[in-house]
């Protein structure tokens, strides 16, 4: 009779689940054992839990379909929210397996014992617990169908270790998962939009999900170019496709004066797969809310309804475009020299952008110019923070890079967002994954430098600027990448970054580059 460990691998497999981003425990080592009997599932070890589940976050978006995760009872769990709740604002597949105590075990309140349900209903669309290995095929069908939606979510299956352990005979032959349906897109929804594009000036269309990438992003440009609006992206995109030959879209700004520029003047908003926007966080005096009064807002397709298909209908009832589809053009900024700061450094990343690379990007402040500079690059995918949890860059590229091993991964990242999942940098060694990092060095939190004085807090004296200086001492990142098996140099001068930037998209397997740049004045 095949173990519960066994069907539960091959349920995975049967249901189109390629890898397993691991931080196992005790409770998981029959799945462990079982792995050696499965070649369809391929192991990923990470060195922390948050490093797993950013990576089955960054695998999730780059093929559109789940990796699953293997952690190690609530303790585990809970070392994994940050990246399970960017899954989730992501709209990614991820299948989220989670080991328990044996079920006659957990009444004697081992000191592992939590409650894993609770902390898995906070990121999960879908939470199940197994209590017999019999139905165990088809709660792991049950939780690839959750994950896979649409839209995708983050399914958590707790699975016992008896249930792991225990005989759990032939499984029924409906356990294999039906493949995901979108919704319908609705007619009225589709007219409506066409009608408040069709109105005049002052029309915007904001993109999210599915609508920035594929056919859906080709349809909106020919959106923009037939009716005038402007086209936008939300802030934070999961997955978007940039670069020459590609529709121009402008992300919504992170800081609400930005955006509210943005907005400025526009009457009709229609939303294609993004929430209405919102500032991430309140400020004195100030609504949260970015819609500018007396601007109407319209949403095309949301949810489970495909947002492609809405936008290619939309695209037909506002007619051909009256003028050209705006694209961006090739175009690269120049090489600089002298001085290394995150303008400079920006500029560095947009000439030497190779085509089909999988950007990840976690810069924040140190990124502000990374997309004007990298707009008419060659065509390249571009994955953000979606949640705002920090410690996702890192993770997320190790997910591109096993999801795909033909294209170059370049992740842009802090050097004190780095710091939460640094462990990532192993699991590139371990499975020679071709990512190049850059770590922009501000030796400061320089986010929250901005905040301070936004949120109405004041400058901040000596004590409180010690709360955001990364300094005394600077962190080695040089040295951090070595002692985990990355190549690595640190780069002072913008001709030294350039250097080092065509040394690691050129090498195979990973390499890190400290930047040092000076913090935001």
């Amino acid at each position: 009779m095949p173990t519960g460990a066994q069907i539960l691998i091959n349920g995975l497999v049967d249901g189109g689940v390629r890898a397993c981003f691991a931080n196992p425990g005790t409770s998981e080592m029959h799945f462990v054992a079982a792995l050696d009997e499965t070649p369809g599932l391929r192991p990923v070890l990470c060195l922390f839990e948050g490093v797993a589940t950013g990576a089955a976050d960054g695998y999730g978006r780059m093929t559109g379909r789940p990796a699953c995760t293997l952690l190690h009872l609530g303790p585990g769990l809970a070392g994994g929210l940050p990246n399970l709740h960017n899954a989730r604002r992501a709209a990614t597949p991820v299948v989220n397996v989670v080991g328990d105590h044996a079920l006659h075990h957990k009444r004697l309140d081992a000191p592992l014992e939590s409650d894993i349900g609770a902390l898995a209903r906070t990121v999960s669309a879908w939470t199940r617990r197994t209590y017999y290995a019999t139905e165990l095929a088809g709660d792991v069908a049950a939780a690839v169908t959750a994950a896979t939606g649409p839209p995708g979510a983050v399914a958590t299956l707790v699975v016992p270790a008896d249930v792991s352990w225990s005989d759990a005979g032939d499984p029924p032959p409906s356990a294999r998962p039906a493949p995901a349906r979108h919704g319908l897109v609705s007619v009225d929804a589709v007219t409506g939009a066409a009608g408040a594009l069709r109105s005049g000036g002052g029309t915007a269309l904001l993109l999210g999900g599915e609508a920035a990438r594929g056919a859906g992003l080709a349809a909106a440009g020919r959106i923009a170019a037939a009716t005038g609006a402007k086209l936008l992206c939300e802030t934070f995109p999961a997955r978007m496709e940039r670069g020459a030959g590609r529709p121009a879209v402008e992300r919504l700004a992170y800081l609400a004066s930005g955006a509210l520029r943005q907005l400025e003047g526009v009457r009709h908003l229609v939303l294609a797969g993004a929430a209405s926007p919102v500032t991430f966080f309140a400020y004195p005096g100030q609504g949260g809310a970015l819609v500018p009064q007396g601007c109407a807002v319209h949403t095309l397709a949301a949810g489970a309804e495909d947002v492609t298909a809405a936008l290619e209908g939309l695209a037909e009832v506002v007619g051909p475009a009256a003028n050209r589809v705006r694209e961006e053009a090739a175009a690269r900024p120049a090489l600089p020299s002298g001085e290394l700061t995150a303008e400079s450094a920006a500029a560095v990343v947009g000439a030497l952008l190779p085509e089909g690379a999988v950007v990840v990007d976690e810069a924040n402040t140190s990124g502000l110019w990374l997309p004007g500079a990298t707009a008419g690059a060659p065509p390249h995918d571009w994955l953000t923070l979606t949640g705002g949890a920090m410690g996702q860059g890192l993770p997320l590229s190790v997910g591109a890079g096993v999801a795909c091993p033909d294209r170059p991964v370049l992740a842009l990242v802090g050097d004190g967002a780095s710091m939460y999942t640094l462990q990532a940098l192993w699991t590139q060694a371990r499975e020679g994954l071709d990512v190049t990092t850059v770590v922009f060095a501000n030796r400061s939190y320089a986010i929250l430098n901005l905040e301070l004085g936004a949120v109405g807090a004041g400058a901040g004296g000596v004590r409180a600027r010690r709360l955001l200086d990364l300094s005394g001492p600077s962190l080695d990142f040089v040295a951090l990448a070595n002692g985990m098996g990355v190549p690595a140099e640190r780069a002072a001068t913008a001709e030294e970054f350039a250097a080092l930037l065509k040394r690691g998209l050129a090498e195979p397997g990973p390499f890190l580059i400290d930047c040092v740049v000076p913090p935001l004045a």
